[in-house]
């Protein structure tokens, strides 16, 4: 992972929210939701929340006296979060390394994390953190996105602005957010951070968006791929926008609403 994969900054968070969360992230954050909140926990805690789509969904579940700590590496995305979602004395919000947490050993019943594993540096390392911070019989439940050939919009904009730079095609969706998909390798990384009970389902689902401009902008304009964009040429940032909007019109819909394939693993660990 380059270290620009792990920056949410600027601008990002607002199109990332405004634009990616509605497109890929909300129906998973229903699921989530419902995980979370099946076991009627009293204290939970969410690792790489960025703009709160989880908090939001998660928050509404939890009983009036629980405990909801709410963390995330990057500070930028997480002050996004808190202003978007309304006073609640439940909640604290706090900036955390998901592999170093700060929090004592069994101080949660939950601890959730939708699409952040993908960014771990050592994942087995922050899944033993999980595990740490769990209560006996506690649950980590969290999700990552399949492979990027089973995402048909990541997919489309990453070959779409490869022709915009053919020579060094930025490769920040294939190798980030859909480059940890192995089932098997998941599997393996739980049971060396400790896990005894791990369950794994992939889920298949439709995003949806008013256009083919608002997926290529909340992808380009959205996401660390702009990172990777500007770095190599920024003033080539529109252009790769209109590239992406191009090919997802010609494969989904040249006018009015598009919708195409999205999949992700959603796991649940314990033990």
């Amino acid at each position: 992972m380059a270290e620009s994969d792990k920056v949410f900054a600027g601008s990002i968070p607002k199109f990332y929210d405004t634009l990616m969360v509605p497109l890929i992230f909300e129906a998973y954050a229903t699921d989530m939701a419902e995980l979370v909140a099946a076991s009627s926990p009293g204290s939970v805690l969410e690792t790489a929340a960025g703009s709160g789509v989880v908090t939001r969904a998660v928050a509404p579940k939890l009983g009036a006296d629980a405990r909801y700590v709410v963390t995330d590496l990057n500070q930028p995305m997480l002050d996004y979060a808190a202003t978007r979602q309304g006073s609640d004395g439940r909640i604290e919000w706090r900036q955390a390394d998901a592999l170093a947490l700060p929090f004592e050993d069994a101080s949660f019943d939950v601890v959730c994390c939708q699409f952040g594993a993908m960014f771990f540096p050592n994942r087995v390392a922050g899944y033993a953190e999980a595990r740490r911070v769990l209560r006996p019989g506690g649950r980590f439940v969290f999700s990552v996105w399949d492979r990027i050939e089973e995402n048909a919009f990541a997919d489309d904009v990453t070959n779409a602005v490869a022709t915009v730079f053919p020579h060094d095609p930025p490769r920040f969706l294939a190798r980030t957010p859909h480059g940890y998909h192995d089932t098997a390798l998941i599997r393996e990384d739980l049971s060396r951070a400790g896990f005894t009970s791990i369950g794994i389902e992939t889920r298949e689902k439709l995003s949806r968006a008013p256009s083919a401009r608002d997926v290529a902008t909340a992808y380009c304009q959205g996401t660390p791929l702009r990172n990777e964009i500007e770095t190599r040429d920024a003033t080539l940032l529109q252009l790769a926008t209109e590239r992406a909007t191009e090919a997802i019109a010609s494969r989904h819909g040249k006018e009015g609403p598009v919708a195409g394939k999205i999949q992700a693993h959603v796991i649940v660990a314990a033990g």
